[in-house]
Parts: C-alpha cells; sequence; structure tokens
C-alpha cells in the first residue's frame, strides 16, 4: 500500500503542475494582447491629440516652426501604434489559427494593411516640418495650400485603415463570439462596433462627417476586451481547445 502511495503521489503532483502552466500561460497571453490594446488607443491618440492641437487650425502651416518638438513627438507615437498593433496581431494569430486558420490571417492581413497605411498618413503629417521651414522663409499661400493637402492625405490614410481594420474585426468577433473565447455579449458588442465604425469611415471618404457619432461601440469593445482579457483572460475551454488543434508549436 505504501509502495503504490509513494507510485502515484508523483504523478498526481506533475498532472498539477501542467495544469498550473496552462493556466499561466493563457493569463500572460491574454494579458499581453489586452495590454496592447490598451498601449494602442494610448499611443495613437495621444499622438494624434497632439497633431491636431497644430494642425486643426487656419495657418497652422507657418506656427510649426515654433511647435516643432511637438509635432515630432506626436508623430512618434502614431508611428508607434504600428508595432503596438503588428505585435496584438501577432499574438493573436495562433490562439485564432486553431478555431479558423481563415478568420486568423484575415485579421493579421487587415491589422497589417491598416498600421501600414496609418503610418503613411503620419510620415504625411511629418512631412509639414520641412514646409513650415518653407513658409517662414517666404513661400507664400502655396505653403499652406500643400499642408492642408498632407493634413487631408492622412484623414484619408486613417478612415481607409480604419475600414480595413473593421472588415477584420468583424470576422475576429463573429470567431470570438462562436467559439466563446470571451462572453458572447462583449463579442456581439464588437460585431456591431467593427460594422459601425466601417461605415463611419467609409462615411467619411464621401465627406460626411458622422463618423464621431458611430465609433463608441467599438471603441467601448476595444477597452470592455482589454480589461476582460487583463482579468479574466481568454475562456479555458476554448483557449485550450484552439491550442490543441493548431498543435504544440501554437502555445
Amino acid at each position: 500500500m505504501q509502495a503504490t502511495a509513494q507510485a502515484t503521489y508523483p504523478k498526481v503532483r506533475v498532472g498539477a503542475m501542467v495544469a498550473a502552466s496552462d493556466i499561466h500561460r493563457r493569463m500572460t497571453w491574454s494579458r499581453i494582447i489586452g495590454a496592447l490594446f490598451i498601449a494602442g488607443f494610448l499611443s495613437y491618440g495621444i499622438g494624434a491629440a497632439l497633431v491636431t492641437s497644430i494642425v486643426g487650425e487656419a495657418g497652422f502651416v507657418g506656427t510649426i516652426p515654433t511647435q516643432e518638438t511637438l509635432l515630432i513627438a506626436g508623430v512618434f507615437l502614431m508611428l508607434l501604434n504600428t508595432g503596438v498593433d503588428i505585435g496584438k496581431a501577432v499574438f493573436f494569430f495562433p490562439i485564432l489559427e486553431g478555431h479558423s486558420k481563415r478568420t486568423a490571417l484575415v485579421y493579421f492581413a487587415a491589422v497589417t494593411a491598416q498600421v501600414v497605411l496609418m503610418a503613411v498618413g503620419a510620415l504625411f503629417i511629418l512631412m509639414l516640418v520641412p514646409l513650415g521651414g518653407a513658409a517662414t522663409g517666404g513661400a507664400g499661400a502655396w505653403a499652406e495650400d500643400v499642408g492642408t493637402v498632407l493634413t487631408h492625405g492622412n484623414t484619408m490614410a486613417y478612415n481607409i485603415g480604419q475600414a480595413v481594420l473593421s472588415f477584420g474585426g468583424v470576422f475576429l468577433c463573429w470567431l470570438l463570439f462562436r467559439v466563446e473565447l470571451v462572453p458572447r455579449a462583449l463579442a456581439g458588442l464588437g460585431i456591431l462596433g467593427y460594422v459601425l465604425h466601417g461605415a463611419g469611415s467609409l462615411a467619411e471618404l464621401f465627406g460626411l462627417g458622422i463618423t464621431v457619432y458611430l465609433l463608441l461601440p467599438g471603441a467601448i469593445f476595444e477597452l470592455g476586451l482589454a480589461i476582460y482579457l487583463i482579468v479574466k483572460g481568454f475562456r479555458p475551454d476554448a483557449y485550450a481547445g484552439g491550442l490543441s488543434r493548431s498543435g504544440p508549436e501554437g502555445r
């Protein structure tokens, strides 16, 4: 009897250690993805706010030399979002792939296209720095016209990028809803939010300024998803099921 107890004890302990390891891995990945959602909000949001505070008024090109540092800081934060969003897609990929490789690829491609477009828009803003120098050197009204074109180009790139992201976001949220990686109510809000945000972004391209009214559900979803992942993580059964189908390398 004693020999039997000694033989079985290590097995129970090893099983408990494996289960604890799985829980730790799930929470680590969940918290990384949640933190990246919040980091993306902060980096691009603060950067865009800094840029808007400079380019949001008439005759802004002539004021750029005196606010150059602030403008560059804003552009840097906007570009920082590129790495943040790509990281989010990379960490999401193995979790999604086990449930639907097509969804994993669509979401990854959508995020990649979005960050490229938004980075191009940020570079348009960065080009305002030498333009401001030309304006103070007596370039005249043409510098203001070029500045307006560059800021409009940033806006266009942003809205196209957000429309592409929304397309991939609908695929993401439908999978989250279907396999219940997160509560269905949260995933359903994401589907609605991305549909509305995509529609608003496309409307902006045609001169209809309604995106600010359609942005709220998607913003609530992304912040809600981030908080849920940080606090509770992906639901264990759905998380484990997806990784087991994608193989050990998915972990």
